[in-house]
């Protein structure tokens, strides 16, 4: 079950150690060669301690290997592909060469040479070494410019990382730190505070799928894919499914291509008049295109303020045009009709259908008491079940059978759960974790 990562917090750790497993059956001096950081997210600084490890004059390369994960964007897929193979070599080598760490880095890309995604490049030697059984010999750590959010480090430590340095995160965070722009803390505040709040997330992250520690989360892959091929998942993504098929190799080749380009422009121009604005947050006219963009909002706003259902109709059809078009999972789907038509006997009745149907356990705070009160009103006239919310339930409704929610929520507050409540439920909802 899911855990209470806020309340449970004293179960919970993303304390990392990496570096080679010793024989837990046979603890030598060798088992200690591991490094514990206290969280999988470090700075540059640390990152710099771990790339120069006991260099010295005697053992100028130290105990680590950094290993360059850019590729010839003008060779295309062959060029990526060739690049992922060179890199599964280089880290072979490092280990037999003694080192026990290696850092994965994306750092120097130019107009020639662009960075390979920082996932592919940690799944595809993490599994390398898996299937080499030498996985557990060398403690891997990714430097990588395009991790900006709490789901890229949740992905890169599932998939064997033990540590990120998302170098491009922290340098924006300090450049508008030092600009006073949107921030107005110091630069140092500003990698601070963007350090814990990935902590916090990926904490939150991990706790949602019962996980309290980064031993147990890091390299567990616990990630199902929306949108790759299964044979782009077999060769770097062994053992998670993607169920609706989709791109492989080829066009993420050409994705990584488009985005080089748009950053080294071949014309005159300067970079920065002709990158796209992105829009992946907040549509942007130019960036990227969203189910509801200010079309489809003004359709509906305009509809329920008038009351007209043809201005309605008009932006439920542009939603699911646009839903359609942007193949989204439930675009994909369709009714199948029957081979010929069945009697109408043998078909469940209306009446019974809606019996199963529920509202969202929205709480009394959350909305209001007039819609709160709506819904267990309608659920309760079609025979279906309206949901409480964590939130309880005014006493007076209890003792109406119109007005009384029919499934009662239990959250790990107990907002408002008396014993008298309790009774009167016909469903039970036992939250496991608050939020």
């Amino acid at each position: 079950p899911p855990l209470d990562a806020i309340r449970e917090e004293l179960v919970t750790s993303l304390e990392v150690r990496t570096g080679p497993q010793g024989n837990l059956l046979s603890p030598g001096p060798e088992s200690a060669n591991q490094l514990v950081i206290s969280s999988p997210v470090i700075d540059s600084e640390q990152l710099s301690k771990i790339v120069h490890l006991a260099e010295r004059a005697d053992n100028p390369n130290g105990l680590t290997r950094v290993i360059t994960c850019l590729y010839d964007a003008a060779g295309g897929p062959e060029a990526l592909r060739d690049r992922l193979a060179e890199m599964r070599d280089e880290i072979t080598a490092a280990i037999e060469d003694g080192a026990l760490y290696i850092v994965l880095s994306d750092r120097h890309s130019n107009d020639s040479r662009a960075p390979i995604p920082s996932l592919l490049s940690t799944a595809n030697m993490h599994h390398h070494l898996v299937r080499l059984k030498m996985r557990a010999n060398i403690g891997m750590i990714v430097e990588a410019g395009d991790v900006r959010e709490v789901h890229h480090l949740a992905l890169l430590v599932g998939y064997g990382a033990a540590a990120v340095n998302p170098y491009l995160l922290f340098e924006s965070a300090e450049d508008l730190a030092r600009r006073e722009l949107l921030v107005t803390v110091p630069p140092e505040k500003a990698i601070h505070n963007v350090i814990s709040a990935l902590e916090h997330g990926l904490l939150k992250v991990m706790s949602k799928m019962g996980v309290s520690t980064m031993a147990s989360y890091g390299g567990a892959e616990i990630f199902e894919a929306v949108g790759l091929n299964s044979e782009f998942m077999a060769e770097f993504f062994p053992g998670t499914s993607s169920r609706v098929e989709g791109i492989g190799l080829d066009e993420l080749a050409h994705d990584i291509a488009e985005h080089h380009r748009n950053a080294y422009p071949a014309t005159n121009a300067l970079p920065h008049r002709t990158l796209i604005t992105g829009g992946q947050y907040k549509w942007r006219r130019e960036g990227e295109q969203h189910l509801f963009d200010p079309e489809s909002v003004f359709r509906l706003q305009y509809a329920t303020r008038t009351g007209r259902y043809d201005v309605f109709k008009r932006y439920t059809a542009r939603v699911d045009d646009r839903s359609s078009r942007l193949m989204t999972l439930r675009a994909l789907l369709e009714l199948k009709p029957a081979a010929t038509p069945i009697d109408i006997d043998e078909v469940e009745p209306v009446s019974s259908i809606v019996k199963r149907f529920s509202t969202g356990a929205m709480s009394y705070g959350s909305i209001s008491l007039e819609a709160h009160q709506t819904l267990a009103i309608a659920m309760n006239r079609l025979g279906a079940r309206s949901n409480t919310g964590e939130g309880g339930e005014d006493p007076e409704r209890l003792h109406d059978p119109e007005r009384c929610s029919a499934i009662k929520q239990v959250a790990s507050g107990r907002f408002g759960v008396t014993s008298e409540y309790l009774s009167y439920a016909r469903d039970l909802q036992i939250k496991m974790a608050q939020g």
